[in-house]
């Protein structure tokens, strides 16, 4: 029996060769578990995760190591690369530096406007889509106030998404 599932209507964004969203089909995507900076084992999980299904990977970007080493594991890559951004915008400048497909930001980790703005110009310029990503560990101090968690991690989200849309950036996915 075929599962039934009732999409939303969403604009169709592209992230390297492949297209997520709108009347598209949903693809698979993981992430790999080792440092990115350790090219090598990156990209043995990569093929690992492209045999297996996976359309889309992501890997962390902790550190300036992580984000140029993607320029190396692109060379490479049968799938888009997301880079998982923690904690400090220029990591995020230099993975789109580094060629990546898309980056991820996490609003309670990168929440200056000034971070907001370098990183919307930088993915502008190369058109590469970004995803607003929250979770409950890290949200920002003024949206705890809030009534209760979900409301907090929406709210947050949504903030992010209208300041990068003020910025000018329309390929976002949440």
């Amino acid at each position: 029996m075929a599962l039934k599932i009732k999409r939303k209507n969403t604009k169709a964004v592209t992230i390297g060769k492949v297209v997520i969203g709108s009347k598209h089909p949903i693809l698979i995507q993981s992430m790999t578990k080792v440092p990115t900076k350790d090219i090598r084992s990156v990209l043995r999980q990569l093929e690992d995760l492209k045999a297996v299904g996976c359309e889309i990977v992501r890997v962390a970007v902790k550190d300036m190591q992580d984000a140029q080493a993607i320029a190396k594991i692109k060379k490479q890559s049968r799938v888009p690369l997301v880079a998982d951004i923690h904690f400090n915008y220029k990591f995020a400048l230099q993975a789109v530096d580094s060629g990546v497909d898309k980056i991820r930001i996490n609003p309670g980790n990168i929440f200056k406007k000034s971070e907001w703005k370098a990183i919307a110009e930088k993915i502008k310029e190369r058109n590469i889509p970004i995803r607003i990503g929250v979770n409950s560990g890290s949200l920002r101090e003024n949206y705890l106030k809030l009534k209760n968690t979900e409301t907090a991690l929406v709210k947050q989200a949504d903030d992010c998404i209208k300041a990068f849309e003020d910025l000018g950036v329309r390929n976002i996915v949440v």
